[in-house]
Formats: structure tokens, C-alpha cells, sequence
């Protein structure tokens, strides 16, 4: 039997899905001194650093 391609809602979920995991593996773990620290370069901590500069301006 053929490989059955998935629909596109299905090929929807299975994106979305690996995105959502890597995202939250991603937004654990980021206490300091933790061996699976966030990176530095991660988009996570640009914009949360970004997040930060806005809201100081904001006060």
C-alpha cells in the first residue's frame, strides 16, 4: 500500500503541534544556573528583553 498523504487540516495540526512543543521547551527551565538554560540568542529573549525596555519606558 502507498504512503496516504495527510489533509491539510492534519498537516496543519501536525506543524502546529511540533511548533507548540518546541515553544514550550523553550519557556521552561529558564531559572538561572540551570543546565538547560534559554539560550541567548533565542528569539524568546529578544523579545522579552524588548518587552522589558517598553515597559521601563512606559513608568
Amino acid at each position: 500500500m502507498g504512503v496516504t498523504r495527510l489533509k491539510r487540516k492534519d498537516r496543519r495540526n501536525k506543524t502546529t503541534s511540533r511548533v507548540e512543543v518546541q515553544f514550550l521547551k523553550l519557556g521552561r527551565n529558564v531559572e538561572l544556573g540551570s543546565r538547560s538554560q534559554m539560550p541567548k540568542h533565542s528569539q524568546i529573549t529578544k523579545n522579552n528583553a524588548i518587552l522589558d525596555k517598553l515597559a521601563a519606558e512606559a513608568k
